[in-house]
């Protein structure tokens, strides 16, 4: 069949479709049914083994008694949107208007998208850094735009700024930014953004910026793009309650921004989900307005555990680089003398009772071979959890004597 169809670009976009149209199974798809059918520990997922703070699920308990339950209005319900404008002036000195500057979305995932939708055109260009989450290239795709990147490299995974500015043309409708980024973990340091402002205004594109790990930074504080001169015209902040208050599976999310780009976005995402959980929202709601302590605390929580799991890392072998930020860290297998890590990690969850995630599942062709032989590990697990996986992995060497198959191709079954 000649016809594409939307799905398709969407499946392509994200590295699902091999090179005979067929849909592929995702490695993180793979992965997660070894583990489960192995009985490994799951450091493939970005997902926390406890839930976040009891007061909200207290809070989200007592707005279902209170029959808190129909939908909640398109834009999010007042008391959240107002406490999304308050920690933005608390933490950062930005003042949306909670009334026409912020929009509560399905999760962070929804607010991308809708941002995509509303402003890309086909053959419009968009921008983003690789290794890159999925739904940025499934939605750049689902718009008809052309996808750029801008790798991000071992040890800093910092973009160069020269390649940032032969990347971004008069062709460029949107740049795309992650920071603290999944998954290297790198935080992109000011004088970065502030050259991506710089090229956003030269060119007149517009900044969407996912900063959903924004409080899960070690010894670096997170700079809002949106807070740099110049820069709050043109950009869509986007973050959310999952990764930061652990509850990712309640999928609140939201947008600020100048009133004419919230807009679009809203436009588009009243017709994706209309809204949102609404006995979570005034959860997420008393969350926001913790103090400054209590969102320190929880990194430095997080920062106890990523180094717990780099040092189980290295004590292994492994070349380590410890992020900035986020849920996940980066080995690199090359010193133990494993050249793929795909094929590693189908053969991990059995043969160590660990699973991983590799780096090129995140990357097009040429970045997929750029990092081929990095792994993603998830920290956000309790810390017995990650000593035991420390343990395991401690026998990842003996996986070099055997024979380790060369990566599949697009459409057999592997990810591209």
């Amino acid at each position: 069949m000649s016809h594409i169809f939307p799905w398709q670009r969407v499946a392509s976009g994200a590295n699902l479709l091999g090179d005979d149209g067929r849909l592929a199974a995702t490695i993180f798809e793979e992965v997660t049914a070894l583990a489960a059918r192995t009985g490994a520990i799951n450091l493939g997922q970005g997902y926390p083994d406890d839930d976040g703070p009891a007061f909200m699920a207290e809070a989200a308990r007592r707005a279902i008694l209170e029959g808190r339950n129909q939908y909640a209005p398109g834009a999010g319900i007042p008391e959240l949107r107002e406490a999304v404008a308050g920690h933005q002036r608390l933490h950062y000195g930005l003042e949306p208007d909670p009334e026409t500057e912020v929009v509560v979305s399905t999760g962070a995932t929804e607010a991308i998208a809708a941002a995509v939708l509303a402003f890309v055109s086909p053959g419009d260009e968009v921008l983003t850094f690789e290794p890159f989450y999925d739904s940025y290239g499934a939605t750049i795709a689902l718009a008809g735009g052309v996808h750029r990147t801008v790798p991000l490299r071992a040890p800093d995974f910092q973009p160069d700024p020269d390649r940032v500015a032969a990347a971004v043309t008069d062709r460029t409708r949107m740049i795309i930014l992650n920071t603290p980024h999944n998954p290297t973990g790198a935080v992109f340091g000011p004088e970065v953004l502030a050259r991506i402002v710089e090229l956003a205004i030269r060119h007149d594109c517009i900044i969407v910026s996912d900063e959903v790990y924004e409080h899960l930074t070690f010894g670096v504080r997170h700079v809002p793009v949106a807070s740099l001169p110049g820069a709050w015209d043109r950009t869509l902040t986007i973050s959310s309650a999952g990764k930061t208050f652990s509850y990712t599976g309640w999928k609140i999310g939201w947008a600020s921004g100048p009133a004419p780009l919230v807009a679009a976005l809203r436009t588009v995402k009243q017709f994706l989900s209309y809204s949102s959980g609404p006995a979570f929202q005034p959860a997420v709601a008393e969350a926001l307005a913790l103090p400054l302590e209590s969102f320190a605390g929880l990194a430095r929580d997080l920062e106890t555990k990523r180094d717990l799991l780099a040092g189980g890392l290295e004590e292994a072998g492994l070349d380590v680089y410890r992020p900035a930020g986020t849920y996940f860290i980066l080995a690199d297998v090359a010193p133990l003398g494993l050249a793929d890590a795909a094929e590693l990690a189908r053969r991990m969850p059995a043969e160590l009772g660990v699973a991983a995630i590799p780096v090129s599942a995140f990357c097009h062709a040429d970045g997929a071979r750029a990092t081929r032989s990095l792994l993603r590990f998830a920290f956000c697990k309790r810390r017995d959890v990650l000593a035991e996986a420390s343990r395991r992995l401690a026998g990842i060497a003996r996986m070099a004597d055997g024979p380790v198959p060369g990566p599949r191709r697009p459409g057999d079954g592997g990810h591209p």
